[in-house]
């Protein structure tokens, strides 16, 4: 059975009017439609407490390795930290629902990157560089909605940070099967055609994963 996990990294965590959102909503129940058995859990990143890389994190590292007591902060935070992890290793497939804010990821969506991207869990050294972990068939959704238009091969194209990060981060583990989903050009465009098209290519990308595991 494969495992879906959303996740939710629009800080208004629900909004009627968000384009990502309502392009997320969109593939959740075309996916369900065509997979009832399917597990399905979701994160909400700004509504659940997911650990930024500070002091807490930084010392409690450091006293894990000596052996110290840690803070009933630093215990927090790397207890959560491990959560996260073990619930995003447990998943097959990954959909990411994110405004794109001055041309990268919302800041919380960058400090979830932080507690996944982990030495010996989801990357390992090596002798001749580093090796992603996750090699077993992963695939990755991005529905990213936008009031600018990324994909025109201008000046807007070579600033849009988030894709190339989230795209060169998720290759880095060893996830390479990834498709962005734009809900763009909010600020220019019909938001009834925009969402006609975000729709269309969600619907596409439910099909192909549910035809991937029957």
């Amino acid at each position: 059975m494969d495992r879906t996990l959303i996740i939710n990294a629009h800080p208004r965590v629900e909004c009627e009017e968000s384009l990502s959102l309502q392009v997320l909503e969109h593939f959740i129940s075309e996916y369900q439609a065509r997979n009832p058995e399917n597990w399905i859990e979701q994160i909400d990143l700004y509504r659940e407490y997911i650990p930024a890389i500070d002091v807490n994190l930084l010392n409690g590292w450091g006293k894990m390795e000596s052996g110290d007591h840690l803070t009933e902060d630093e215990e927090r935070a790397l207890g959560r930290m491990m959560g996260i992890l073990q619930q995003f290793k447990q998943a097959t497939h990954y959909v990411i629902a994110m405004p794109l804010y001055n041309f990268n990821v919302p800041s919380k969506l960058k400090d979830y990157m932080d507690n996944i991207i982990i030495p010996k869990e989801t990357f390992r050294y090596t002798e001749h560089g580093s090796e992603g972990l996750l090699t077993d068939g992963r695939s990755i959704v991005v529905i990213q909605g936008s009031d600018g238009i990324y994909t025109e091969n201008d000046w807007y194209s070579e600033v849009e940070y988030s894709h190339k990060y989230l795209k060169s981060m998720f290759a880095f583990m060893g996830i390479t099967d990834y498709t962005i989903i734009r809900a763009q050009g909010h600020a220019v465009l019909d938001k009834n055609d925009i969402l006609a098209q975000g729709r269309s290519a969600a619907t596409e990308i439910a099909k192909q994963w549910s035809e991937a595991t029957t």
